[in-house]
């Protein structure tokens, strides 16, 4: 069985910084892509972060100069630092996961998601 818990989230206010983690668990042979997305109030679950196998990064528009997302390969962990908040960053952001857990079964992953509330 495989599990997934994210951490970080909380007020910040606009400029400020925030940091996020994605820790997968359990019987995992190997991870593929790990993800974050965010769903802001009456809005559309929007991807906004990739880290592929092979150190591959992409962000989407909306995002990209002022997050950063890093990988832990042996600690099968992601990370998403956020940098230079805006109050349209607020939303509930979701981890997720892809791979082949050690019975070679795909396994596609959702953390609880943490909220995160830009605001002065």
């Amino acid at each position: 069985q495989v599990q997934l818990v994210e951490s970080g989230g909380g007020l910040v206010q606009p400029g400020g910084s925030l940091s996020l983690s994605c820790a997968v668990s359990g019987s995992i042979l190997m991870i593929n892509g790990m993800r974050w997305f965010r769903q802001a109030p009456g809005k559309e679950r929007e991807l906004i972060a990739v880290s592929s196998s092979g150190d591959s990064m992409e962000y989407a528009d909306s995002v990209k100069g002022r997050f950063t997302i890093s990988r832990d390969n042996a600690m099968n962990t992601v990370y998403l630092q956020m940098d230079n908040l805006k109050p349209e960053d607020t939303a509930d952001y979701y981890c997720n996961a892809v791979g082949y857990d050690i019975r070679y079964q795909v396994f596609d992953i959702w953390g609880q998601g943490t909220q995160v509330t830009v605001s002065s």
